[in-house]
């Protein structure tokens, strides 16, 4: 499958731009790890792209609307890492990209939302601001800060370290994600 393969399928199955805007954020999170960590970047990309692609219209059978198609399309390993995108779900991390994915999701959606209610978004966050908020239980309450903490534990990296790697993706990225 190729990315642009994979937009037109996203594109298909979500509208809202908030759940658009989530998983750009968490393509270019997954596409700079795989970079760092020397993986295939358009594999990693587009797990980030689809992990929430059934999310909006099949919110009672998330993943697994997305898995089945991505299985019937060959994707095997995008549609094992987007089926165990989240821990408590107990599907086997296998490989980096099943680990990456869980790493990228939830911390992400938890920086941009703390970006968002900042006059300056993205630009000069610092990771202080943001462990602040993560220790503020009623912000963004429906993030796991548990999910975060093992994302970050499972591609051996403390969450500061994580947090401040997904800031220099989204400042990087700030136009096109409207976090200016």
């Amino acid at each position: 499958m190729t990315r642009t393969e994979a937009r037109n399928l996203f594109y298909e199955m979500t509208e809202g731009k908030s759940l658009r805007r989530h998983a750009r954020t968490v393509e270019l999170v997954m596409e700079a790890l795989a970079k760092k960590f020397d993986e295939d970047v358009e594999k990693f990309a587009i797990t980030g792209l689809l992990h929430d692609a059934d999310y909006e219209k099949y919110p009672e059978d998330h993943p697994n609307v997305i898995v089945e198609k991505l299985n019937k399309l060959g994707e095997k390993e995008i549609a094992h890492a987007i089926a165990g995108h989240y821990t408590k779900w107990n599907v086997p991390r296998n490989s980096l990209l099943d680990k990456c994915i869980i790493a990228a999701d939830e911390i992400t959606g938890f920086i941009v939302a703390a970006a968002l209610i900042r006059p300056t978004k993205i630009d000069g966050m610092k990771v202080k601001s943001v462990m602040k908020k993560f220790k503020t239980i009623k912000f963004a309450a429906t993030v796991d800060r548990e999910e975060c903490l093992k994302g970050a534990e499972l591609i051996g990296m403390e969450l500061r370290e994580l947090i401040e790697f997904i800031i220099s993706v989204l400042q990087e990225n700030k136009e096109e994600l409207d976090l200016i």
